[in-house]
């Protein structure tokens, strides 16, 4: 099997999933599916939230466009470009998070792109999308579906496993896969630094880096850097925007827990009715809830990101990414700074 071949495959599911993505009506089979495959999949779609409260129609479809538009075949061809393809394949097991749509097919293409063989373990809280994108895969390119394994219980017979958790799962895949090839991830999160020349535009913006998909995702903001005495109605002026978040019952419980938790320690906080802010050098806030503290220079600023940077997934402001494109990572933005092609090329 050539990569060309698995290039290609992808590159229409690319634009199957931008086209899901953009809650386009079915046109005929350009797309290379069925109507009553355009249908079955956009009930999966609106079925999400049943299986899991975060997985809103709004939020599956923002990631299957999101991953969709990196799939064009130049981008494919250029992110590939100089790495090896495994003429013997290995089987790649590939335990995978939910917390939120589609967070390891980025793996999942990865693994395929190399010439690998991937073994899926599914997270509970996302079990339907991913094995109704991998059928159309195989129907795109045939060779594919026997590369293609999906385990509902113990996982077995693999060379190499790539594992993403919690910092408590970190422990168990130490115990059980450690003696193989293998990447664990663990927790991460990301935050923006702002300088006060941002306009109201960039904090609308980054209203979409702290709350697409609810803030459950390691390239979600969850603390603010702010230059000393930053006028703190400004982040609340921009991020209004985002106000309707609260009317996502998951999203609201948090809030209200930890409103109320807050309030019983007798802590301050800033509250516009939809998340909480606390001046905390803590990286890691509670959902519901944006960390944030003051940097008098560039040194202490320095400082306090050397001492974090194996947490930090990404960094939002004028001088790092643009506001709003923390959830849109390339293709060689890689979960955890380390560079899975390379380490596949490896097996």
């Amino acid at each position: 099997m050539k990569k060309e071949q698995i290039e290609r495959a992808f590159h229409q599911l690319g634009r199957v999933m931008m086209h899901f993505g953009s809650s386009t009506k079915w046109e005929g089979f350009e797309l290379g599916i069925t109507e009553q495959e355009h249908q079955d999949f956009n009930e999966l779609i609106l079925k999400q939230k049943h299986y899991n409260g975060w997985f809103t129609e709004d939020m599956v479809r923002k990631s299957l466009l999101s991953l969709g538009s990196l799939l064009s075949e130049k981008d494919l061809k250029t992110w590939t470009a100089n790495y090896n393809f495994a003429e013997t394949p290995s089987t790649v097991a590939v335990i995978m998070a939910g917390n939120i749509p589609l967070v390891g097919f980025h793996d999942f293409l990865s693994v395929l792109i190399s010439g690998h063989k991937i073994l899926v373990k599914l997270s509970s809280d996302d079990l339907y999308l991913l094995p109704r994108l991998a059928s159309f895969l195989s129907v795109f390119e045939p060779d594919l579906k026997d590369r293609i394994q999906f385990s509902e219980g113990k996982i077995s017979d693999f060379d190499a496993v790539i594992a993403t958790g919690s910092d408590s799962s970190a422990t168990y895949f130490e115990q059980y896969f450690s003696k193989f090839p293998h990447i664990f991830r663990s927790n991460r999160t990301s935050i923006a630094i702002l300088t006060g020349k941002e306009s109201k535009e960039d904090i609308e913006f980054l209203a979409r880096d702290i709350f697409d998909y609810y803030g459950r995702g390691c390239r979600n903001v969850s603390h603010l850097i702010l230059p000393d005495g930053y006028n703190m109605n400004r982040v609340f002026e921009g991020i209004v925007v985002m106000g309707d978040i609260i009317n996502n019952k998951k999203y609201g419980n948090n809030y209200d827990y930890n409103k109320a938790v807050h309030l019983l320690n007798q802590e301050s906080l800033l509250d516009n009715n939809f998340v909480l802010l606390k001046e905390s050098k803590e990286l890691f806030s509670p959902l519901g809830m944006l960390h944030y503290h003051f940097y008098k220079n560039n040194d202490e600023l320095n400082a306090y990101l050397n001492k974090n940077e194996d947490h930090v997934q990404c960094i939002v402001g004028r001088d790092y990414l643009p506001f709003g494109s923390s959830q849109q990572p390339g293709l060689s933005d890689y979960a955890d700074g380390v560079d899975t092609l390379k380490w596949l090329n490896k097996l």
